[in-house]
């Protein structure tokens, strides 16, 4: 019970469509199972239903737009009209070929900004709304969901790397800028993994078999040869989350299964 009485506000605890778990209904589900009451806020509110369904204790589900502030506005007033407080701020929320992210010669305005407004913009907004709430209470641990894609040269596209990249910036800028008010805030960095957004998104977009696919990304990985699952990204945002990493504040941390560790990534 880790977790026990903490409210987590988990933005993007929904998922696409696809196999397997991702990363924000895994935490959900984690965060829960140690006891933490759970305002799983998506865009998709029938899917964020879908999670709080599978969650162990007390949980509501919140639509939140991450491209519009006004929505996430209301999804922080939400949290704090049920419980009085936040005391983890989640953001799961990316999006890439989804979003039209395209290599250097053929990116867009329109994809760029959207991707950027999505991962990044939002990213800053939710954060803007649960800080009062968190310095009123002279605690609090913001997570937010980057990629190794921010610290390797290999990456094709440009919107995802330079929002995810901005991510990692602005976690250290609000870690040193909070930390005398109790706030702790960290970025995860996850590698090749086996979920709905990552694989099955690639699916849609290129029209080859998972299997194919997920077999390829799979024999990237240096440790095993097997991609990493939505459990692999909860289990280290439970880590950071909890008081265990008490004295952890503004850091990156992989969890790649090696991928980092090695310059074909």
């Amino acid at each position: 019970m880790r977790m026990h009485g903490k409210v987590v506000l988990i933005v993007g605890a929904g998922q696409s469509p696809g196999q397997g778990i991702g990363n924000g209904r895994a935490s959900a589900i984690v965060y829960s199972r140690e006891g933490a009451l759970v305002a799983a806020a998506d865009i998709d509110l029938e899917s964020a239903q879908q999670t709080t369904e599978q969650l162990a204790g007390e949980s509501i589900a919140i639509t939140a737009d991450a491209k519009s502030e006004s929505s996430l506005a209301a999804a922080v007033d939400a949290t704090l009209e049920k419980w009085g407080r936040i005391d983890v701020l989640h953001y799961n929320v990316g999006v890439s070929l989804a979003g039209g992210d395209k290599g250097p010669l053929e990116i867009s305005e329109e994809a760029f900004d959207n991707v950027n407004a999505i991962n990044l913009r939002g990213y800053i907004m939710a954060c803007k709304h649960v800080l009062p709430a968190m310095r009123k209470q002279q605690s609090g641990v913001i997570i937010g969901i980057s990629s190794v894609a921010a610290m390797t040269t290999n990456y094709a596209t440009v919107a995802y790397k330079t929002s995810k990249v901005g991510m990692i910036a602005y976690t250290e800028q609000i870690a040193q800028h909070n930390a005398e008010f109790g706030i702790r805030a960290n970025i995860v960095l996850p590698g090749l993994m086996d979920t709905p957004m990552a694989v099955d998104t690639r699916v849609r977009e290129w029209g080859r078999p998972r299997e194919e696919i997920a077999s390829e990304r799979d024999a990237r990985v240096p440790l095993r040869k097997k991609m990493g699952t939505g459990w692999d990204i909860a289990n280290a945002c439970l880590f950071l989350a909890s008081d265990e990493a008490s004295f952890i504040t503004g850091v990156s941390l992989p969890v790649d299964g090696g991928a980092l560790l090695h310059t074909g990534y």
